[in-house]
């Protein structure tokens, strides 16, 4: 007979936080969201990996490549390389990340000098980037013949068909270093010389880097930035059950410092066997298959188990909420409930850093977002449970969501909702909020009325003119 759980599973959604004493001493800026990553005996030794957020971004194609990982790194977070791609390919993705020089840049934004004016003007309005580099093959490492940045032309007098060998900034009148400059030596060069950009060339002449004037404030060291004892940022990546084998050594010479299993569940043999070898709002598979649990009820219930095994064993394993943060102060919730950290798709998918396109459809700004499920993204070892080597079905959706700008904004803003919301309980560290959480299941009333409600929104408004 089927077993009935008499309690509602419950989400994030449905519970509040309720406010405990602050002392003059609960500020946001005294506030540590230090965490830990993998597991530890507490009390006894230091986690050996740590976080200075309580964030990862997911291992989809939508969110988490190299530039990602490089970009919430920086802000203290954990990328995990998507493993839905070739053994070769996510390694060659942790390798970028574990060999990226902080302040030089691998241009993004390439053309071969037969390109036109339309050309770099889509590439613009793709990347957002306004200087693009010229090379004999359309490369980031091709051989540098120019530099087209918005001064050398002017679309209201030139054809968008003039090719960019026209109207580029040729080779020869470039300021350009050798590829093993410093970066102080190329901040000094692009000051006196007062130019842009600086591109770093071998000895052959093809292009190795980029570093730019507008990113000298950022050269400064970021206090919050996660590092590895060679001073390179800490990067994760993605494992399914099927090639692990293969995968997890190459992944481990590429330089991962962490990896995650990949699936849709972790409760079969397939985890199982993987483990022993080794010694989110875009997924569907609730409606699909009718299979899950309320998010909020999962952390406290997997909580609650972490914490006896801790009293047992001396261990103490980090959990990981995923999926299931549809607003900021769920992520406060999750932490609170249990949970480590959260790992985050459609969130970390908004920003400039995520691979995938921006486009502009009814006059707003998106990006790209699909499932790891969905048939665009055919990651069938996911949702394997020993069958064909396919998707029998899709378990994911693809998507669009709002364009967001920049990671570093945007985690900046999320995290100092989290940091405000854990003083107003009176927590000024992760453990201390899990200790001093009071929560309280809410009605569907009282969710709306916590909004604001009775009022014609500023920016919801049609504005009217006499």
């Amino acid at each position: 007979m089927a077993t009935y759980f008499t309690e509602p599973s419950r989400t994030f959604g449905e519970y509040l936080l309720v406010p405990g004493y602050s002392s003059s001493e609960c500020i946001p800026s005294a506030v540590s969201l230090k965490t830990p990553l993998v597991k530890y005996r507490k009390g006894q030794e230091d986690c050996p990996l740590s976080m200075n957020i309580p964030m990862v971004s997911a291992i989809m194609q939508s969110v988490s490549n190299d530039t990602m990982a490089i970009a919430l790194a920086k802000e203290g977070g954990v990328s995990f390389i998507y493993g839905s791609q070739s053994v070769e390919d996510e390694a060659a993705m942790v390798a970028r990340v574990k060999s990226y020089k902080k302040g030089f840049i691998v241009s993004d934004s390439n053309v071969r000098p037969d390109a036109t004016l339309a050309g770099i003007l889509a590439l613009k309005e793709k990347t957002g980037h306004s200087t693009v580099a010229v090379t004999d093959d359309g490369t980031a490492n091709g051989k540098l013949l120019g530099i087209v940045a918005s001064r050398d032309y002017r679309i209201s007098r030139m054809s968008t068909d003039l090719p960019v060998s026209e109207f580029m900034t040729p080779f020869e009148k470039l300021v350009v270093a050798d590829e093993d400059t410093t970066l102080k030596e190329a901040n000094d060069i692009i000051w006196d010389n007062k130019i842009n950009s600086l591109p770093l060339i071998d000895k052959n002449q093809h292009l190795k880097c980029m570093v730019f004037r507008k990113d000298y404030d950022s050269h400064k060291e970021n206090v919050n930035e996660l590092l590895d004892k060679n001073k390179s940022y800490i990067v994760g990546a993605g494992i399914n059950t099927r090639d692990y084998a293969e995968r997890v050594p190459a992944l481990v010479e590429a330089g991962a410092d962490v990896l995650c299993i990949d699936s849709s569940e972790g409760f079969s043999e397939w985890q199982s066997r993987t483990i022993s070898w080794i010694g989110g709002s875009i997924c569907i598979t609730r409606e699909t298959k009718g299979i899950g649990r309320g998010q909020a009820t999962a952390v406290i219930e997997v909580a609650k188990a972490r914490d006896e095994y801790f009293k047992e064993t001396g261990v103490y394993v980090p959990i990981c909420s995923d999926g299931g943060i549809v607003h900021d102060y769920h992520i406060t919730l999750a932490l609170a409930m249990g949970a480590d950290f959260v790992m985050l798709g459609r969130y970390f998918s908004r920003f400039d850093e995520s691979p995938t396109n921006k486009l502009r459809i009814n006059g707003t700004y998106v990006k790209e977002y699909w499932g790891e499920g969905s048939n665009r993204a055919r990651n069938w070892q996911r949702y394997d449970l020993g069958g064909a080597g396919k998707l029998s079905f899709e378990e994911g959706v693809d998507s669009y969501v709002p364009y967001a700008g920049a990671l570093k904004d945007g985690v900046y803003v999320t995290l100092s909702k989290v940091r405000s919301t854990m003083c107003n309980c009176g927590a000024l560290t992760i453990p201390e909020l899990q200790e001093k959480a009071r929560l309280t299941v809410v009605s569907s009333t009282s969710i709306v009325e916590g909004g604001s409600h009775d009022v014609i929104l500023k920016n919801k408004a049609t504005s009217v003119t006499e």
